[in-house]
């Protein structure tokens, strides 16, 4: 029996005045082990995953039938058992990581052949923005922007030495609640000032500036101002980050969960001396993933002989 190991990392988008285009791998994951099978099968072993459906297809298998549907393929049945380490509707890609895998177990079973870009395209379109997906897919810290024609360009960056905290907080805030709080349209000088923001935040991160890319981290325009009134701590988290030496502190997403960037080495320590000021959430220390999606195939013979 072959076994396929599909591991796809969590991701935060936006950073700040990044809005949709600006993403970054975190080192939590969601992992499929896929065997061959004669009919599907899904099994879970996580709580941090939605129940099964009863009457339809995981939503992973949906992606999945939807990317093979694509390119007029059919999909050999698995039987697929899900892990995942990446807290649904807290701002963390969940919904992305599961795109990505989708496409990927249909990758396999479909034997399609797809090219990374390929993943990128239509990952980005189901998702309907690039900045968690390609994150997801390549790892690092990703600038991307969408072609007219449909078509993605992303650009990874994978030597920043800094780490990151994340305060999750008990309860969810879904993607499309926080879009609607966000205006139809900007006013062109915040605009500029946000768009300002966002390419000096880039410039200084890459640079090695981490004070000055977390101070531009903060001079969002385009989302944070309308949904800090979604996340009633926000404000007390970034005055006692700042404190303690954080660079910057912005949502993660769409929120609820909050993210540090905070100096290398230092966000261990950090997390266990704010996790005591915030006992409902979890603070918790993380890093930048740097492999993005990784897939890993087993031969029959290969597992029986180790």
């Amino acid at each position: 029996m072959n076994r396929l190991t599909i591991r796809v990392p969590a991701s935060t988008a936006n950073l700040g005045p990044g809005f949709d285009s600006v993403g970054m791998a975190l080192n939590r994951f969601l992992t499929l082990e896929v065997y061959d099978h004669d009919e599907w099968v899904f099994e879970q072993v996580s709580p941090l995953l939605p129940p099964l459906p009863a009457d339809d297809d995981p939503f992973i298998l949906k992606i999945a039938r939807q990317t093979a549907d694509l390119y007029h393929a059919s999909l050999a049945p698995c039987r697929v058992v899900v892990d995942s380490e990446i807290p649904l509707a807290r701002g963390l890609g969940s919904s992305a990581s599961a795109v990505v895998a989708g496409i990927e177990l249909a990758n396999y079973a479909g034997n399609l052949g797809l090219s990374p870009q390929e993943k990128l395209d239509l990952a980005s379109k189901i998702e309907g923005h690039p900045d968690n997906v390609a994150a997801s897919l390549f790892g690092g810290l990703i600038v991307s922007a969408e072609h007219g024609d449909g078509r993605f360009e992303v650009v990874p960056f994978f030597d920043i030495m800094a780490d990151l905290l994340l305060f999750i907080p008990d309860y969810e805030l879904k993607t499309e609640d926080a879009r609607k709080v966000l205006p139809e349209f900007y006013v062109r000088k915040e605009a500029v000032k946000g768009s300002a923001a966002s390419n000096l935040f880039i410039a200084a991160l890459i640079g090695g500036q981490y004070e000055l890319a977390g101070k531009m981290m903060e001079q969002d325009r385009f989302h944070e101002p309308y949904r800090i009134k979604l996340i009633p701590e926000f404000m007390e988290i970034r005055q006692l980050a700042k404190s303690l030496g954080a660079y910057g502190t912005v949502i993660s997403g769409a929120g609820p969960t909050i993210i540090s960037l905070v100096p290398f080495g230092r966000a261990e320590a950090m997390a266990e001396t704010l996790q005591a000021h915030f006992p409902h959430m979890s603070v918790e220390a993380a890093k930048i993933d740097h492999t993005g999606l990784v897939v890993e195939k087993f031969a029959a013979f290969n597992m029986l002989n180790h």
